[in-house]
C-alpha cells in the first residue's frame, strides 16, 4: 500500500543485488506496516464504530428495526448516544492490533512477492493476493475481538443483557465453551476475510486510474481509493459478514442452532431470502467508504513518515 508499489503494470519480481544497504532497508520496512496499522486502527475505532453497532444490530435481530435509521433512533431514545459505542473497548485495544497484524503483514506478503525490493511494482492480482494472505494471518486475532464486539453490541436493554463488559463476556465464553470459545467463527472468519483479495486489487486499480487521471495530491488518492477499495470489498463479502454474526452471537447450548457455516447460511436463506443476506447493508456501507478512506490515509501518512526517517 506504500506510494512505492500503489500503482501496477506488472507481476515481474526484479532480482535484488546481495548488499547490505538493500537488506537493511528491507528489514526496515518489514517493520513499518506494524507500525503504521496502529494509527489506522485507532481511526477506524473513532470514525465508524458506531456505524458498526447498528450495522450487526440489524444483522442479527430479525424484524426488530425497520431500516438503519429506526435502529439509530432508537438506540438513541433508549439507550443514549455512548450505546453507539457498546462494545468499542475490545476493537479499542482489537483494532489497533488487528490493523497492525493486517496492514503489518500485509505489507511484509507484498515484499514478499517483490523478491525483497520495495521498488517492484506488483499488478492488482498479485497485490489481492498479498490481500488474501493479511486476511488470513489477522483472522486468529481478530475472530475472538470480534466475538466479544458482537456480543456486547447485540445487549439492547437491562433485560437481554448477559454481559456487564468485554472481560465479563470473555470469562463466561472460556467458562461455557472453553477458550476455543473464543473463537468461535474461526471458519467464518476466515472465509469473510478471504475477499480481502477484492479489497487491496480494487484499491491499486482504483489508485492507478486517479494517479493518471487526476491531478490529486498522494494523500487525497489515498482516501479516495481507500473508501472505494473498502466498499467494493463489502459489496462482495457482505453476505459472509451475515453468516459470521449469526454464528458469533448464537447462544451458548449444546446443540448451537447454527453448528456450520452451511447450516446458517441455509437458515438465512431459508427463513429471509437473499435480502436476509444483505440486513445491514446500508449503515455497513455508510461506514465502509469514511472509516477505511481515514484509516487508510493515516496509514499511508504515517508509512510516508517513517519512510523519510529511515532515509
Amino acid at each position: 500500500m506504500s506510494a512505492e508499489i500503489a500503482s501496477s503494470t506488472a507481476p515481474t519480481v526484479r532480482v535484488v543485488q546481495n548488499n547490505s544497504s538493500v537488506n537493511d532497508k528491507s528489514n526496515q520496512k518489514r517493520f513499518h506496516g506494524f507500525i503504521a496499522g496502529v494509527t489506522s486502527g485507532v481511526t477506524k475505532l473513532v470514525v465508524g464504530h458506531p456505524f458498526d453497532t447498528v450495522k450487526v444490530r440489524m444483522q442479527v435481530s430479525g424484524d426488530r428495526f425497520r431500516g438503519p435509521l429506526h435502529c439509530l433512533m432508537e438506540t438513541l431514545k433508549k439507550e443514549g448516544p455512548r450505546a453507539l459505542y457498546k462494545g468499542a473497548t475490545p476493537p479499542l485495544v482489537g483494532w489497533a492490533v488487528m490493523d497492525s497484524v493486517m496492514l503489518g503483514s500485509l505489507s511484509n506478503y507484498r515484499l514478499l512477492l517483490q523478491g525483497g525490493d520495495p521498488n517492484v511494482i506488483l499488478t492488482p492480482f498479485w497485490s489481492g493476493i498479498a490481500g488474501i494472505g493479511a486476511g488470513v494471518t489477522v483472522s486468529f486475532v481478530a475472530a475472538p475481538v470480534e466475538h466479544i464486539k458482537a456480543r456486547l453490541q447485540v445487549q439492547y436493554d437491562a433485560k437481554s443483557k448477559l454481559y456487564s463488559g468485554p472481560i465479563d463476556c470473555a470469562r463466561q465464553l472460556v467458562r461455557n465453551n472453553g477458550v476455543t470459545g473464543l473463537w468461535k467463527g474461526l471458519v467464518a472468519t476466515l472465509w469473510f476475510r478471504s475477499w480481502f483479495f477484492m479489497w487491496w486489487s480494487s484499491y491499486e486499480i482504483y489508485a492507478k486510474q486517479m494517479r493518471q487521471r487526476t491531478n490529486m495530491s498522494e494523500a487525497a488518492i489515498n482516501f479516495w481509493a481507500g473508501g472505494l477499495g473498502a466498499n467494493t470489498f463489502w459489496i462482495c463479502a457482505f453476505p459472509c459478514d451475515v453468516v459470521k454474526n449469526k454464528i458469533m452471537t448464537q447462544p451458548d447450548v449444546k446443540n448451537p442452532p447454527f453448528p456450520t457455516i452451511v447450516s446458517c447460511f441455509k437458515h438465512v436463506y431459508r427463513t429471509d431470502g437473499l435480502k436476509g443476506f444483505y440486513r445491514g447493508f446500508l449503515p455497513c456501507l455508510l461506514r465502509a467508504f469514511p472509516t477505511n478512506a481515514c484509516a487508510l490515509t493515516s496509514f499511508e501518512l504515517t508509512m510516508r513518515w517513517l519512510r523519510k526517517i529511515d532515509e
